[in-house]
């Protein structure tokens, strides 16, 4: 059965812990859909994880679409949600409204993603009035990282603290079905979602959130530079693809590839 927006608020009333895990290209969602991941998310995160930039704020609207359409292809019985870059949803509700639109009808998403905190609220309503699905995202904001001076944990103090459960519970009334919640202390996850009646879907926000979700390079160890706290790595996706090219080079160096075997 295709998970539904209802379908997840029944599967955080039941406690069935729900999976989410990004992926960008239709290789990598193949696989998730087969693997029974329930959520595949598009992440903003493709800026550092497959284009090669220092952060998400490059990431344009039509690069995110160009891999949801992917993603699509790839998974196509799978609840696919889009990120909202940078500025496509500040600028006016109108562009907002269109831009958002363009995840649904041309990217083949599900719902969209929206970082921010309540002032976005109003914003998330006229979406969801309009029949757009959205997944709320508070806590730490990556597209806000100029303004806060770096990744920063965020609900660390009583005042910072109550901002994220007002901004999650301005999500929750606005029409959100869901709140990522990203690396917030674990007792203020669990606060935030026991007060919850939407899902809360957690990244570095502790075990006791409706669910988790992990960026895909992460979890395959297919990155450069130093694992996150939160991350947990099931597999080594670097170095066996190393020895594997260092193994191919090698052989066409030598003259061993191609062989008879790989010859017509």
């Amino acid at each position: 059965m295709k998970i539904t927006v209802s379908k997840l608020r029944k599967m955080k009333q039941e406690g069935q812990r729900i999976v989410m895990l990004t992926t960008y290209d239709a290789p990598t969602a193949r696989l998730a859909e087969e693997c029974g991941i329930d959520l595949l998310l598009v992440g903003d995160s493709l800026g550092m994880c497959v284009l090669g930039y220092q952060n998400t704020l490059q990431v344009t609207l039509e690069e995110s679409l160009h891999h949801c359409k992917a993603v699509r292809r790839g998974a196509p019985n799978s609840f696919i949600i889009g990120d909202m870059p940078f500025m496509t949803m500040h600028a006016s509700e109108r562009d907002a409204l269109l831009n958002a639109a363009r995840y649904l009808q041309e990217g083949g998403c599900d719902a969209v993603k929206i970082e921010g905190d309540s002032a976005l609220a109003p914003t998330v309503e006229r979406m969801v009035h309009a029949g757009i699905p959205v997944m709320g995202h508070v806590g730490l904001l990556p597209q806000h990282i100029k303004t806060a001076g770096g990744y920063r944990i965020s609900g660390k103090t009583e005042d910072s603290a109550a901002r994220v459960l007002a901004d999650a519970r301005a999500m929750e009334d606005a029409g959100a079905f869901a709140v990522v919640l990203e690396c917030v202390p674990a007792e203020l996850s669990r606060k935030v979602t026991d007060e919850l009646s939407i899902p809360t879907i957690g990244i570095g926000a502790g075990p006791y959130c409706s669910g988790q979700v992990q960026v895909v390079n992460d979890t395959l160890g297919f990155f450069n530079g130093p694992k996150p706290k939160h991350a947990k790595q099931y597999a080594n996706l670097n170095d066996i693809i190393q020895k594997a090219l260092s193994e191919y080079a090698a052989e066409v160096r030598s003259g061993t590839f191609p062989d008879d075997e790989h010859s017509f």
